[in-house]
């Protein structure tokens, strides 16, 4: 195949990804506002509701307001589009991979740009949509988006802290303890899950688990979802820093949103859990008689498996870190915000540190 080839197909998967990846994430956004109407006892609207929200706020008019910078505000809420989209294309959406397929169908999941060091360019993407819309509240000029901008850079700076520490973490666990190569490439967390790295031993795995309690906590604020988000806070600051925005612009900034939900959520599968199905189901149909012991499940079968799971462990983990939070808890302040990810989750996630260096000296 040459390159000119290689190119053209890899910009096809790219925009099939994106476009696939834009429809599951406002689906997602669906279930999440009729799990939360059903833990309210109210029937909530329908799942497709956030497509056509979106589809319709793509054929509204843009306001500018008079008093804003028109290039920086028209130009955050595309950016913020763009940076979102790029994160797709660094991430395993999907299965780890795909057993009995061939002529490279195998690796159709893996991230189609990935490569060594992708995982601190992926932290670094995930921060460029609060960016942009902090620099779209400054720019609209209004005192309401102003109060929503700085809230969220104060937010921004509070929780890179804690997430940075978990991910050097688990880079140092492997680097230094089983010597595997490119740790700060997201393929390596997939295909050598952290918790069935030789070695590991009881404080390892407890260290492990609040690294990954760390990252949950961190999942509501990095999407700014209730209880952390302090930057829209209808109630007080009108939305903050979405306050002016409407049409497309407003439309690119909810798709961004929806996008990076996703897009999180995959992140701390495939650091955490990047596991499949199929084989269980394999071993197990081979256990009952179902099928030979020497015997594999057909590849469309596991493929599907594989897939239904990864769909199933993003809802679960959107449900508990996400939906059950914010329709548990109240809005926090943003100096408690802070407080909370710069000393206590902080401090955990030293702890968490602590547990693995003391786990390879016991070992």
């Amino acid at each position: 195949m040459n390159e000119v080839a290689e190119i053209t197909i890899k910009i096809g998967i790219g925009v099939a990804v994106i476009l696939v990846a834009i429809y599951i994430s406002l689906l997602l956004k669906g279930v999440d506002r009729k799990f939360a109407a059903w833990l309210q006892a109210r029937v909530g609207p329908p799942i497709r509701q956030p497509i056509w929200d979106t589809l319709k706020l793509f054929q509204k008019e843009n306001i500018v307001p008079e008093r804003a910078v028109p290039w920086a505000f028209n130009g955050a809420p595309l950016l913020a589009f763009v940076a979102s989209m790029a994160i797709l294309l660094y991430l395993p959406l999907g299965p780890v991979s795909l057993r009995g397929f061939t002529g490279g169908a195998e690796n159709w999941f893996t991230p189609i740009l990935g490569g060594y060091g992708d995982l601190i360019l992926l932290i670094y993407l995930l921060a460029i949509p609060g960016l942009m819309m902090a620099i779209g509240g400054f720019a609209s000029g209004s005192p309401l988006s102003t109060i929503g901008a700085q809230r969220e850079m104060v937010m921004m700076m509070s929780y890179e802290l804690p997430l940075a520490t978990v991910i050097l973490a688990m880079a140092w666990r492997f680097t230094h303890v089983n010597g595997v190569e490119n740790v700060f490439e997201i393929k390596t967390f997939v295909e050598n899950p952290i918790w069935s790295q030789p070695g590991v031993g009881i404080l390892g795995i407890f260290g492990l688990l609040v690294l990954a309690g760390v990252f949950f906590l961190i999942i509501p604020s990095e999407l700014s979802k209730i209880p952390f988000d302090a930057p829209e806070a209808e109630t007080e600051i009108g939305g903050g820093i979405i306050a002016e925005y409407s049409g497309t612009n407003l439309a690119m900034f909810l798709l961004s949103d929806a996008v990076k939900t996703v897009a999180f959520t995959s992140l701390a599968i495939a650091l955490f859990f990047p596991y499949n199905l199929s084989p269980v189901i394999e071993t197990f149909f081979q256990e009952v008689g179902l099928i030979g012991t020497d015997t594999m499940l057909n590849h469309w079968a596991a493929f599907g498996i594989d897939i239904v799971f990864w769909l199933l462990k993003i809802e679960l983990l959107y449900f508990l870190a996400v939906t059950v939070i914010r329709v548990g808890a109240a809005r926090l302040k943003i100096d408690k915000l802070s407080w909370l990810y710069l000393i206590p989750l902080t401090v955990l996630a030293l702890i968490g540190v602590l547990l693995l260096y003391l786990d390879v000296i016991v070992g």
